[in-house]
């Protein structure tokens, strides 16, 4: 006879899998558009066809379900990344690979840095209390840190650089320019979204990047 641990997953876990995923989905729209403050619980509900009362039992609250969408949301930029295998490049080519995807990504992806600046406007409490936002992103330190050294080793980058403040450097020139776009096209009267302010400023962040760990 079969024990509980041995019975496949039936209908019931599937539909309870497929009632949180739809929260999910109903809920990244929702704090995207809206901000964690402006979010509503009634509106993700419905939008995911479920109810309230169901939203809860999974998720227990408006902030536990934000926190959730999160994690969800780290979890995909970094199995992204991880997916560039940057592990089998020339150190060079890898740092410049990781600083166009982190660019890219966030253009095709705005939610993100939605879900980042309601985040930050809490001071960041919900991600303060997740272990699993903190191991998921531990690779991406790792690899960081692997390609400067293998840097270091062939001669090409110079030593004693630490990947987070790299990682922060890339990220944060990228998260700027596109955060703060519509400000700094009004300040300095240029569309800075054209094909061509994009790429000029993608050319940009990778000779700001490779100009500081490139030997001269």
């Amino acid at each position: 006879m079969d024990t509980p641990a041995d019975t496949p997953p039936g209908p019931r876990s599937r539909d309870a899998e497929r009632s949180q995923q739809a929260i999910l989905d109903a809920a990244s729209a929702e704090f995207a558009q809206h901000g964690l403050s402006g979010a509503r619980v009634d509106r993700i509900a419905e939008q995911a066809g479920l109810n309230k009362r169901l939203l809860y039992y999974y998720f227990g609250s408006k902030d536990d379900l934000f926190l959730a969408v999160l994690e969800a949301s780290y979890a995909r930029i970094r199995q992204a990344e991880q997916a560039l295998h940057l592990q089998d490049m020339p150190p060079a080519q890898a740092l410049r690979r990781l600083t166009e995807f982190t660019w890219d990504y966030y253009i095709a992806h705005p939610e993100f840095m939605t879900f980042l600046n309601s985040e930050n406007l809490h001071q960041g409490r919900h991600l303060a209390q997740s272990r699993k936002a903190q191991d998921v992103n531990s690779p991406l330190v790792e690899t960081l840190g692997a390609i400067l050294e293998r840097g270091r080793l062939d001669g090409s980058f110079r030593g004693g650089i630490d990947p987070v403040q790299l990682y922060v450097s890339i990220a944060g020139m990228a998260y700027f320019y596109l955060s703060n776009r519509f400000t700094l096209s009004a300040i300095f009267a240029r569309d800075l979204m054209t094909p061509k302010a994009r790429h000029e400023r993608l050319n940009h962040i990778c000779d700001v990047v490779l100009g500081y760990v490139l030997r001269g």
